[in-house]
């Protein structure tokens, strides 16, 4: 199951403190959420955002309230929330800025990221470093578990390709921080990976020094084509996202029904070719859960890594 983005916050929404008190509107006794301090959104819009949009309006809203003779370039997760991969963890609460002839300080909403210098693209309005890069910064700065989902998605849109991610990698100063994270996500990113799930879930696995599983593997009956989220020899694995059974977001009863009961006839035609194990995020979010559940259905961890030749990225 393919993950798309949402579509991208609306900066027009934003307004200015001092323009809406001009025209005799005062935010603060309102229906106003104040994103930043001195720039305000409707409540209702704000109540009606994502996590990821509501990132969008915080970075645009500093972006407002930092003026200066050179625009500011997005980096790491702050130019992710523009180019809209999925992510794993909260968002913070500043964004980041790429410095590239440290010239630059922190402030209380604004952290940088030291780094060389790269074409910058434009996006949404605002000037970001381009997917690899970006890619490249989320391993450095944050987690492992966003920087492979956001890896994985960049290479299923053909946002960027594996090359390129290397090349970024290479720029690293040996030694530098996150570098090893950088390393195996180049190594590790699969643009079959169908959902930040799926990315996390494989993430553990090769945690577990499980068998590394076949992507997408497809099986025919006479009803017609499956395609599965992970393949072995002798079992299949399954994830479902945010709703059991990839039941929409605002589905009628009737319709979760035929969901339920369409993804209950293909799980029976699975289990007819090998053994089914299905898990949750509650689940994939545990190295050690995963394993339990995967070892319960006769997987066994590896004395030795094969997900890839050692010495690829880590001995660059």
């Amino acid at each position: 199951m393919s993950w798309e983005p949402r579509p991208p916050f609306d900066p027009t929404l934003l307004k200015v403190g001092t323009e809406l008190r001009r025209v005799g509107v005062e935010p603060a006794r309102g229906q106003w959420h104040a994103v930043r301090r001195g720039i305000w959104l409707p409540t209702d819009v704000w109540e009606g955002l994502a996590a990821e949009e509501r990132h969008q309006a915080f970075t645009h809203a500093t972006l407002l309230s930092s003026p200066g003779a050179t625009p500011l370039v997005l980096a790491g997760h702050s130019a992710a929330s523009m180019w809209r991969p999925p992510r794993i963890e909260p968002w913070p609460r500043h964004i980041l800025v790429l410095d590239t002839e440290h010239t630059m300080g922190p402030s209380q909403f604004v952290r940088v990221r030291r780094a060389p210098p790269v074409p910058r693209t434009r996006t949404h309005g605002v000037l970001v470093t381009p997917p690899a890069r970006t890619v490249i910064d989320l391993a450095c700065t944050g987690t492992l578990d966003t920087a492979l989902a956001a890896a994985d998605n960049a290479l299923a849109r053909a946002l960027c390709t594996r090359e390129e991610l290397r090349a970024e990698y290479d720029l690293l100063v040996p030694g530098s921080k996150g570098r090893g994270n950088a390393a195996l996500v180049v190594d590790l990113a699969d643009g079959l990976s169908g959902s930040p799930l799926e990315s996390l879930s494989r993430l553990q696995m090769f945690r577990a020094s499980f068998p590394p599983p076949v992507l997408q593997a497809e099986y025919r009956d006479r009803i017609g084509t499956m395609l599965t989220d992970f393949d072995w020899e002798r079992l299949i694995g399954e994830c479902d996202g945010h709703t059991k059974y990839r039941v929409p977001a605002g589905a009628t009863p009737e319709q979760a029904t035929q969901v339920l009961w369409d993804e209950k006839r293909r799980e029976d035609r699975l289990r007819r070719f090998k053994p089914v194990a299905r898990w949750t995020w509650s689940t994939a979010r545990s190295t050690s859960a995963l394993a339990r559940l995967l070892m319960s259905h006769g997987l066994r961890p590896q004395p030795r890594s094969t997900w890839f030749e050692l010495g690829s990225s880590r001995s660059s």
